[in-house]
């Protein structure tokens, strides 16, 4: 099978604000973290401060959205990723998003059988909260720490087509 790559963003990704939410139905709680993505066009739809919905306003229209469990979320402007620890096997994270504004579900399918798992910020911030809850001997104790992440730059965002391109040509 020959491998297509297609262009895509540069990333330099910053990691903010970050607060515990506790949903109404006393039970489950996440961890939020704001995740601003800086140096693309249209800022608006990409950093935290220059896009119309303030983090407070997020974290109220999340706690309506209710969702059910225990872990972490990535919020950005124009996506939002909930990581859970599955109530059925909580030694699996999963994994669920939607779209920051409207609130619309986002299919993580990537085509080929292949499904999203993380930019490089929420690989970052999965790693940490992984092991966290790895480490933990309560969930009490595994709200508690947050990440110190705050800055996921990819260097090159297109060392994958020049390789490509260069193996075709070889």
């Amino acid at each position: 099978m020959a491998l297509t790559v297609t262009p895509c963003n540069p990333y330099d990704a910053r990691i903010g604000r970050h607060e515990l939410v506790r949903m109404p139905d006393g039970v489950s709680a996440f961890k939020v973290y704001f995740v601003s993505i800086v140096g693309r066009s249209q800022p608006q739809r990409y950093e935290w401060d220059q896009c119309e919905l303030a983090p407070d306003a997020f974290i109220e229209q999340f706690r309506q959205m209710d969702w059910g469990g225990v872990g972490f979320v990535t919020a950005f402007p124009h996506i939002t990723k909930v990581f859970r620890f599955s109530p059925q096997a909580e030694i699996l994270m999963l994994v669920a998003a939607y779209d920051t504004r409207t609130g619309k579900p986002i299919d993580l399918a990537r085509g080929e059988g292949y499904v999203e798992f993380a930019c490089y910020a929420e690989a970052l911030l999965a790693a940490d909260e992984y092991r966290f809850w790895a480490e933990a001997a309560t969930v009490p104790d595994y709200l508690e720490p947050f990440s110190d992440a705050g800055k996921a730059t990819v260097e090159s965002n297109t060392k994958l087509a020049a390789y490509v391109a260069a193996a075709n040509r070889g």
